[in-house]
């Protein structure tokens, strides 16, 4: 059995708690303005595009573009984390809020197909692929650097705390554009009104950045660099060879995470309006419903894993998590009240994801962590959370309870991992604290 970590249990410090902060807000404002862009697929779709296309072409390359910036995060991640490991954790940390603010404000101040022509959606595509590039870099680096400067018996808490940021930012991108659907007309929001989110999330962003320069650098690194164990070669290179254990696991667990947000929260609405003949608002109240208790227990599960370890709480949340699920696509037609009752619940059980940075994170020592982890989070996000729509929406074709029995299989590979650490936990996690690479 994986255990608890024994040392570094004492409280977290007010500067442990400003680190956390500031960390997770800058992480919420980053996938505000990822996620905001889905939301207003269509009306971009008619402004960047030519009048005469049509309508499922333009739709096709709205969202082409949308998965442009999900294909380019491993690049970014990779290049990013590099420096990260080589520079400071605290330099790149404050460089990725500043490309996703200024490609969103660029998106909200460029011109449209009929001032540019073909120029308007090119630009679109640059302005998405540097929110990838941005995004890539963020959660690793947001997880290793709160890893690194709390104590080491409260890193899952600290980690769970920042997944509670990333889906508070998603929950914040659903309501701000409900209300702007709300506010104003159709003819308004196509003339004006779609620019304000993206404004928005380029401002506040800029904020995010300003106010990331209060941060210190991690202890961490700051001893690495005083000893002289900063890696003199490729930090990815090093990680491939001598941390593949770390590399597979790390994978594994993005899988489950990218799984369980994308279904629960992305996926979902459109389920219950097709399947149950909800109404979109119906649809829309009862996710931001459970993403809410998604956030707080996120924090929650990291608390766990620090007591627990992280053998127990993944046997444990996965059960939990695959019970909760399929109770929800099978009962959530019953009436609205049980349907809320529902999300509730799964959105508690799926907040077993805020416990998985915790293995990420010791999956690699410190010289290697954050190249290591960038590469296995991004290269499994990029294929996961790209083939989840895709296999979910094909199983519909044999079965309604296809979100179910996708996330009963998740469930089951959460629970499969937790055993395999169980067994093999000394050999995947190590300290947070200093310890040289192998090629050191």
């Amino acid at each position: 059995m994986t255990p608890a970590p024994s040392n570094g249990t004492r409280p977290l410090s007010r500067e442990d708690g400003r680190t956390l902060a500031l960390s997770a807000i800058g992480g919420a404002l980053e996938y505000y303005d990822f996620i905001i862009f889905v939301f207003f697929a269509t009306v971009i779709g008619k402004l960047f595009f030519p009048p005469d296309m049509p309508e499922w072409l333009v739709l096709v390359q709205t969202f082409g573009i949308f998965a442009a910036g999900y294909l380019v995060r491993p690049l970014g991640g990779i290049v990013i984390a590099h420096f990260g490991d080589r520079v400071g954790r605290k330099r790149v940390f404050a460089l990725s809020v500043f490309l996703m603010s200024i490609s969103t404000l660029g998106m909200a101040l460029m011109p449209t197909y009929a001032t540019l022509g073909i120029l308007a959606p090119i630009l679109l595509v640059v302005f998405r692929m540097i929110q990838g590039a941005a995004i890539g870099g963020e959660v690793p680096g947001a997880w290793t650097f709160v890893s690194e400067h709390v104590p080491a018996g409260r890193v899952g808490l600290a980690c769970g705390f920042l997944c509670s940021g990333f889906t508070l930012g998603i929950m914040l991108g659903s309501l701000i554009s409900a209300g702007i659907n709300w506010v104003f007309t159709p003819d308004q929001i196509t003339a004006y009104a779609w620019r304000i989110p993206f404004l928005l999330g380029g401002v506040f962003g800029l904020l995010g950045v300003y106010l990331r320069r209060w941060l210190s650098e991690t202890p961490v690194f700051t001893a690495m660099k005083d000893s002289g164990l900063l890696h003199a070669s490729l930090p990815l290179k090093t990680a491939l060879r001598h941390h593949l254990h770390g590399m597979v696991v790390a994978g594994l667990l993005t899988w489950v995470l990218s799984a369980a947000i994308v279904v629960t929260t992305l996926m979902t609405p459109t389920f219950l309006q097709r399947q149950y003949g909800y109404a979109p608002l119906e649809a829309l109240l009862a996710t931001s419903f459970g993403t809410l208790f998604l956030i707080f227990s996120a924090m929650s599960f990291g608390a766990l894993v620090d007591r627990f370890g992280s053998a127990r709480v993944f046997i444990a949340g996965g059960v939990a998590f695959g019970l909760s699920t399929f109770a929800f696509y099978t009962w959530a037609g019953v009436s609205t009240p049980v349907l809320f009752g529902l999300y509730a619940l799964m959105g508690i059980t799926t907040g077993v994801v805020g416990a998985l940075p915790y293995v990420m994170v010791r999956a690699f020592p410190a010289p290697v962590r954050f190249s290591g982890l960038s590469f296995a989070y991004n290269i499994a996000y990029a294929v996961t959370g790209g083939l989840t729509p895709v296999a979910v929406t094909s199983l519909l074709a044999y079965s309604p309870m296809a979100h179910a029995y996708y996330l009963l299989f998740i469930a089951a590979l959460l629970v499969a991992v937790g055993v395999y650490l169980a067994l093999n936990g000394r050999r995947v996690e190590g300290e947070i604290g200093l310890r040289p690479s192998p090629a050191l």
